[in-house]
């Protein structure tokens, strides 16, 4: 009896082949996962890695030093292209910044107000609007760049500011987060308590709705930031004046420059390095909003 009480407790204490066998093989399967993602994150951050060591070097050493040794010239590189055409590396900066800040802003505010419509409103058409929304998210932008263009000329608005900032307002794929995001974000019973208290439907929105929207709103800013911030199509279309330029076609410039002027490619790589610096301080001070929307959805529930 005694030995097969040992037997039967063999199994529950995990000492079976099959059983012992079985951890290893889950975390080597969990481990392909990991592999992808670390490959994945090698594959992104490779090309930053490259700029962030090339900028260190003169255009010496750029061309005849290892691939990812660093050098010596960073200091000279901020110099120089400080001082090229009196600093307009700085104008461009400036210019991305105000398109990219202000379009991003515009189409979160349209955004919010059309995705809270789509989710909260009954009317007829709501779904084929909704459609048609789908439909532009998969419309590449090079097929709307030429009549965007066409129009803008037909209003005299092209090299211009507005010519860069006014397609922009409208953001598809931003509208169709803010409707996926209000319907889950904002109770269909809170919409109606605000009624019966008297509010208005703006009032409602403003005071009720949108602070519940926060969190989904930052990241239709930050992607459509983003958007607009490596857009170089729009512009290379609409402007002609470089004083208008975004950091994206002002690089260009130089890049184009530098066939005939190697000097310049130092400046290049080290304005590209400088140019994505203003996409990672945004991301790390604006990630705080969904770390306190986790946050609350812990406590609410």
């Amino acid at each position: 009896m005694s030995s097969l009480a040992v037997r039967k407790a063999a199994p529950a204490a995990g000492t079976t082949p099959g059983t012992a066998q079985g951890p290893p093989l889950r975390r080597r399967i969990a481990f392909v996962p990991t592999l992808t993602l670390l490959l994945g994150a090698l594959y992104c951050l490779l090309p930053v890695a490259w700029v962030a060591i090339a900028a260190t070097k003169s255009g010496r050493e750029l061309f005849s030093t290892f691939t990812f040794l660093p050098g010596t010239g960073f200091a000279e590189n901020l110099k120089d292209l400080n001082a090229y055409r009196d600093g307009v590396y700085w104008k461009w900066m400036g210019n991305s910044a105000l398109y990219a800040g202000l379009g991003a802003l515009l189409s979160t505010a349209v955004s919010a107000l059309s995705g809270y419509a789509l989710a909260i409103y009954r009317f007829r058409g709501r779904e084929t609007v909704f459609n048609v929304l789908l439909a532009g998210v998969l419309m590449p932008p090079v097929i709307l760049a030429i009549p965007q263009y066409l129009l803008l000329a037909k209003a005299d608005l092209t090299d211009s500011y507005a010519s860069v900032l006014l397609p922009l307002v409208l953001s598809p794929y931003g509208v169709y987060l803010a409707r996926i995001y209000a319907t889950a974000a904002v109770p269909g019973d809170v919409v109606e308590a605000g009624r019966m208290d008297g509010a208005s439907e703006w009032r409602i929105f403003t005071r009720i709705a949108l602070p519940m929207m926060i969190p989904g709103l930052v990241t239709v800013f930050l992607f459509q930031f983003v958007a607009v911030w490596n857009n170089f199509l729009l512009p290379y279309i609409m402007l002609s004046d470089d004083e208008k330029f975004p950091i994206t076609l002002g690089l260009f410039t130089l890049l184009e420059q530098g066939a005939n002027a190697p000097a310049l490619y130092t400046l290049v790589i080290t304005g590209a390095l400088l140019a994505v610096i203003p996409l990672i301080a945004l991301f790390l001070v604006i990630q705080r909003f969904w770390s306190l929307d986790l946050l609350s959805g812990a406590v609410k529930s």
